[in-house]
């Protein structure tokens, strides 16, 4: 009996023996792939300034009074990114360096270097940010993020809370999502989403193929206010940032294109209105004069409906596709002219031409023009910003495209605005917590648009 059963124990270590053996000799091209990549990947710490919040009425009275200064203290800030070239040159989410006074980076091996910044564009979220060595350094390959596939794989490098070189791997869930920025003040467009596990600490690093190319810059992720982290990610497609980082490396800074035609979305009321031939895209109300759309011979009344090879189906692809393109991109819009396909080579215009500003608030603005004056019966002796396009009326409820912006209490103080240099100047300096009014001017008749800026 006992012969017997050690010859069953025996039988079954031999078969568990056996099954563990199975795929012995395969390794998952994923390890492959983290060999080559990890070593491109930083940690990103920075140190910032920030000053305590308080009433502002009290800030007055201590700095009237008592002649003190409002006290400020440092904060730490953890994020990734990676080498994408020999020079030291690493790219990352602007809001992971955004205020930095100092940038420390350390590589895979420990080793740890003074970074400074060389460009970020906050509306793009990227930044690209220089080592100060002369060491050869690790790179990762960049890839093409319009070739991606849903459904191949993907993995995200990072440092997670913290945690150096962390892997995930999932796969491509969707492409083109727009979800609205964790602090409320505009979207991300385009992006690419995925259910490998991104988490705090992740943003800038790379979402890569199978193949080790970057398709991406892990950027996001949804946040049920129930559930919490739903292991939902978002990354920025790298040919956006690619674009990006050229135009910053050759000049210094991201000077988004412009196009220049306004645009409002393709309803069924208006197709059947109009006569339309098309039920989406971008339908041109009007084409401003001198820009890059009027030169290339796009009329009021087209239906933009391809911008650069990617359909447009609404007013937003349009607008956010054309914000990630530099000035001076030659690309082809194809449009639909009552039933007629043209397609046009644009070359874009510098915002310099039509001046347009970043989003803030919710809102894009920019210089008024000629026919604006006479689109919107606009005085000559009004002077501001006009509002081009509301993204978020969180702040702004009762605002109107069309409206112009003159001036810009922050606090009680009041500010000129009379082109967008002055939007910009005073926009971004406004720190949260704040009390700010917009003067705006509709029909020539004035409004207040008070709001508290979180």
């Amino acid at each position: 009996m006992k012969k017997s059963f050690m010859v069953v124990i025996m039988a079954i270590l031999i078969s568990l023996t056996s099954f563990a053996a199975v795929n012995l000799d395969y390794e998952s091209p994923i390890v492959n792939v983290v060999e080559v990549a990890a070593p491109a990947v930083v940690n990103i710490e920075t140190t910032r300034t920030v000053a305590v919040q308080i009433d502002p009425f009290t800030q007055y009275f201590f700095e009237r009074f008592f002649g003190l200064d409002i006290p400020e203290y440092q904060t730490k800030g953890l994020g990734s990114g990676f080498i994408f070239h020999e020079d030291g040159y690493i790219l990352t989410n602007y809001h992971v360096i955004e205020k930095a006074k100092e940038i420390t980076v350390t590589l895979s091996n420990g080793k740890k270097y003074e970074a400074e910044l060389i460009g970020g564009d906050s509306d793009l979220d990227l930044a690209i940010i220089k080592l100060k060595t002369d060491e050869k350094l690790p790179i990762l390959e960049l890839g093409n993020s319009d070739n991606v596939k849903i459904g191949e794989w993907v993995i995200a490098i990072g440092n997670p809370l913290g945690l150096q070189n962390t892997v995930t791997v999932g796969v491509l869930s969707a492409t083109n999502r727009t979800i609205t920025k964790p602090e409320g003040d505009g979207s991300y467009y385009g992006l690419l989403q995925t259910d490998a596990s991104i988490n705090p600490g992740n943003s800038g690093g790379p979402l890569l193929n199978i193949h080790g190319e970057v398709i991406g810059i892990n950027t996001a992720i949804a946040v049920d206010p129930e559930l919490g982290n739903v292991n939902i990610g978002f990354a920025i497609p790298i040919n956006i940032a690619k674009r990006f980082a050229l135009s910053v490396m050759e000049i210094g800074t991201f000077q988004r294109g412009y196009l220049g035609v306004h645009i409002q979305n393709v309803t069924e009321d208006l197709k059947k209105s109009l006569g339309l031939k098309v039920d989406y895209g971008a339908y041109v109300t009007h084409v401003d004069q001198g820009s890059a759309a009027e030169k290339s011979g796009i009329q009021p009344q087209d239906v933009i409906i391809e911008f650069d090879g990617k359909k447009i189906e609404t007013m937003n692809d349009l607008s956010s596709l054309v914000s990630t393109y530099p000035a001076g991109t030659e690309v082809e819009v194809v449009v639909d002219r009552f039933g007629e396909r043209l397609t046009f080579k644009v070359k874009l215009e510098g915002q310099t031409a039509v001046a347009k500003a970043q989003e803030y608030f919710g809102i894009r603005v920019r210089n008024i023009t000629d026919e604006d004056r006479k689109t919107y019966n606009i005085k000559k002796d009004i002077q501001g910003v006009l509002v081009e396009e509301i993204v978020d009326n969180k702040y702004v409820l009762g605002l109107k495209v069309g409206d112009v912006i003159t001036e810009i209490a922050v606090n009680g103080v009041y500010y000129d605005i009379k082109n967008v240099s002055d939007w910009e100047k005073i926009a971004s300096s406004v720190e949260k917590n704040s009390y700010v009014a917009l003067i705006v001017y509709r029909s020539n008749v004035r409004y207040v648009i008070q709001f508290f800026y979180r």
